[in-house]
């Protein structure tokens, strides 16, 4: 009986442990934070497959700005409208003063086809967690807040009541055998 709690309390940390993980990239994804250093880093999540293998389809990224990019660098950048892209540098040059970068897909057949000001760039991939995108997208929706969020808060706030009540009772049951004696 007492392996099968040990066995409980790992999986529940586990999994107390794993949810959190997910917020907090939820959290760095979503929100602006506002500092000088941390303000440089953000978590992105990638949506298409055009860097595989390199990064895998619902990986979360981190990102961080730089002062200077170069040919092999992947980089997010804004692309279009308000989403972001993550490619590879394969060419850099300078016009008008300015840097600009040409970028390509890992896994796509020829460069994109308009070039990256280094005003778009949001900053260099640095860091990589495969699959964990899946999770932060999923908590991002309203199904994924009630499960990831809510019904685990709800496990942890039922299980300190029921802690809290077996503490009443403990004490209740000293203070009577104390009566009696």
């Amino acid at each position: 009986m007492k392996i099968i709690k040990k066995v409980f309390n790992i999986l529940y940390w586990l999994i107390i442990f794993i949810l959190i993980t997910i917020a907090l990239a939820t959290s760095f994804s979503v929100l602006k934070i506002p500092g000088n250093n941390i303000s440089h880093y953000k978590l992105l999540v990638v949506q298409s497959g055009s860097m595989e293998p390199a990064i895998k389809t619902g990986s979360v990224i981190l990102i961080k700005k730089q002062d200077t990019y170069s040919v092999g660098d992947i980089i997010s950048f804004v692309s279009g409208g308000q989403d972001s892209t993550t490619h590879r540098v394969v060419k850099t040059e300078v016009k008008n003063g300015k840097e600009i970068f040409y970028t390509k897909g890992d896994a796509n057949q020829g460069e994109d086809r308009e070039s990256v000001s280094v005003e778009k760039v949001l900053g260099k991939t640095i860091f990589i967690l495969p699959y964990l995108g899946y999770a932060v997208a999923f908590a991002k929706t309203q199904k994924g807040f009630i499960f990831l969020i809510i019904v685990p808060a709800t496990i942890i706030i039922f299980s300190e009541i029921l802690n809290i009540k077996k503490e009443i009772t403990l004490w209740r049951e000293k203070r009577k055998s104390k009566e009696f004696v």
